[in-house]
């Protein structure tokens, strides 16, 4: 279904902070090597475990039209080994340890992380520089994460139902900016890549001054900084980073496109553009998304599925993005029910936050389900990890996994139905009808 696909992509998203409604706040250190590295350190003595993480500044906007994919890419070649790290074996030294450990990319960013027993933690950190310093980018090892690529993108995009709404989505929403391309890229981009293309984006954004080094959990400051220091204070500080500043215009009127899939419902598939996160109006917006679809009582579930009946599924999901983004909106709708009697009804429901403000018992709803959502984000040693380097690499300042709640507290039922008003217009949308491809003439 749509909507396990659309959670699943958004949960790898997501991170949105934590709340002062908690007893303590989360303390952290933060300093910068002489090379670029930005370093937070988070002690938590609660566990013996220790996450140690890597976030680079580098995503899918970083690439180039005709190489797209190269983030995602390196999201995966950066586990096949080092010059001391033998081809294969980085995820045994975790296992041996008795860690675990994982990676994901966005449209803006990539991250890399261990979570470990704490007297492991030296294990973490040199695995971590040696992907900074001495990964191997070479014939076997983009070869056979090609291969990987390819075989992710068939179980996850090409095979599976609305699997590419994102996708065909994004692409008609943005024209210039590169969010218009999908974070797993295009496969003949990189069946089309030199060694040399590869070697390059890695010698570009792979570099202390482009990453954060976050250490999170029961750990001795003073010893930990001598670690990282051994580990990482040699790395040369990198050069020629690349930062897109590309200004997307205006969509200048709906866009209307039908796309026939591998699916046996219709879906209507609403792409409205909305500000970056981070901006006063992108509070509003991610609570209107909420208030539209977060749980079985939201307005959509409500109206389209329990009492109407013309939807099987339904969502709205303002995408976290560096640069200002998008939000999709979408219906599956149910048997015998057409797409656009389902977009109409869609679109009132729209209409009303629009022309009426939400009531009293909404608003504190909202609020209590972003101080749970919050709280929840930052539960594990990893995702406080996560949260940390979020806002130091989009913010500039960490402590807002301590003071971002108050953002969202403050939002108003007005600020809720203005932006309502300012973002959610046709001429603001692109507007996708999912057909089945037994319909296509």
């Amino acid at each position: 279904m749509i909507r396990n696909y659309l959670c699943l992509f958004l949960c790898c998203l997501i991170g949105i902070g934590t709340s002062t409604a908690q007893l303590n706040s989360i303390k952290f250190e933060k300093y910068t090597l002489p090379n670029g590295l930005k370093v937070i350190l988070h002690q938590d003595k609660s566990t013996p475990i220790v996450t140690v993480s890597v976030m680079y500044h580098v995503g899918s906007k970083n690439e180039s039209p005709d190489r797209t994919g190269f983030a995602h890419f390196f999201e995966h070649l950066l586990f096949e080994g080092s010059k001391n790290i033998k081809r294969g074996e980085f995820d045994k030294y975790i296992q041996n340890a008795g860690g675990t450990n994982n990676a994901n990319t966005t449209w803006d960013r990539t991250y890399y992380y261990e979570v470990l027993p704490s007297n492991q933690l030296g294990v973490g950190l040199w695995l971590e520089s040696e992907r900074m310093m001495h990964a191997k980018v070479e014939k076997i090892g983009i070869e056979t994460q090609r291969q990987v690529v390819k075989e992710e993108r068939r179980q996850r995009i090409d095979n599976q139902p609305y699997g590419t709404v994102v996708e065909e989505s994004m692409k008609r929403a943005f024209k210039k900016h590169p969010y218009q391309w999908p974070v797993i890229g295009s496969m003949a981009h990189l069946d089309a890549a030199t060694d040399d293309d590869y070697v390059n984006f890695y010698k570009t954004y792979y570099v202390p001054n482009n990453a954060i080094l976050c250490v999170a959990g029961d750990l001795d400051i003073a010893s930990t900084k001598e670690m990282i220091a051994k580990y990482f204070s040699t790395i040369p500080r990198g050069k020629n980073i690349v930062k897109p500043n590309i200004v997307e215009p205006p969509l200048g009127g709906e866009v209307r496109d039908t796309f026939y899939d591998n699916i046996q419902l219709p879906a209507v598939i609403q792409t409205y553009r909305i500000p970056g996160q981070g901006t006063e109006d992108y509070y509003a917006v991610q609570m209107l998304g909420m208030l539209m679809s977060q749980g079985g009582s939201s307005r959509l579930s409500k109206a389209l599925v329990d009492e109407q009946q013309k939807a099987v599924a339904v969502g709205n999901f303002p995408l976290p993005m560096e640069d200002p983004g998008a939000a999709l909106c979408y219906g599956i709708a149910n048997m015998g029910i057409s797409p656009l009697d389902l977009e109409k009804s869609m679109d009132e429901e729209i209409q009303k936050v629009q022309t009426q403000l939400i009531s009293d018992e909404e608003l504190q709803k909202l609020k209590n389900q972003i101080e749970n959502d919050f709280v929840g984000q930052n539960a594990t040693m990893e995702g406080v990890a996560e949260t940390l380097a979020n806002y130091e690499m989009y913010f500039g300042d960490a402590n807002l996994i301590n003071t971002e709640l108050n953002r969202y507290l403050k939002v108003t039922k007005e600020d809720i139905q203005r932006v309502a008003n300012k973002y959610y217009q046709k001429n603001n949308r692109v507007s996708l009808i999912y057909l089945p491809k037994s319909a296509k003439p």
